[in-house]
């Protein structure tokens, strides 16, 4: 399985870094795993809605620009599907029994995603009703794929 998340925005913080850098080393025992970070649009200063979408536009073009249109793209969003960790694991292992396993995780900026980007997934992913900094994001989203593995081969892990 291929699996790439494709975010906006660098980490910045050494704990953050470091623990991308822990689930990354662990995921290689899996998959084939990448992460491409992309770079954050910045707002001018007396910023408005027109200009949000702009922004958002212009990060939505980036990401869509390292979508293959083979990927099985799956965006983070608020309002997407919530999933268990075993219906996730067991979502994965169907993508990759039916053929899907080149997988983009796509995590918006601070603004969220684009209308381009969204309409572009193959299935919106939500890990709460709550809002989460996209950094922090990084972390939750890898440590459930690999979760996701360890369930799917019955390997122990902490719960």
């Amino acid at each position: 399985m291929n699996i790439s998340v494709i975010c906006i925005g660098k980490l910045k913080e050494k704990y953050w870094q470091d623990a991308i850098s822990e689930y990354s080393k662990r995921l290689k025992s899996y998959c084939s795993f990448s992460i491409i970070e992309l770079k954050e649009t910045k707002l001018s200063a007396n910023f408005g809605k027109a200009d949000e979408d702009l922004v958002k536009k212009s990060e939505g073009r980036e990401i869509l620009s390292h979508v293959d249109k083979g990927m099985y793209v799956i965006t983070l969003e608020v309002k997407g599907k919530k999933l268990g960790s075993e219906t996730f694991a067991k979502k994965l292992d169907d993508l990759g029994i039916t053929g899907k396993s080149n997988i983009a995780f796509v995590i918006g900026g601070s603004l969220g995603l684009s209308e381009e980007v969204s309409d572009r997934a193959d299935f919106k992913l939500s890990f709460s009703d709550m809002t989460f900094p996209h950094q922090m994001m990084r972390v939750i989203l890898l440590e459930q794929i690999y979760r996701c593995f360890k369930i799917s081969k019955n390997e122990p892990y902490h719960k």
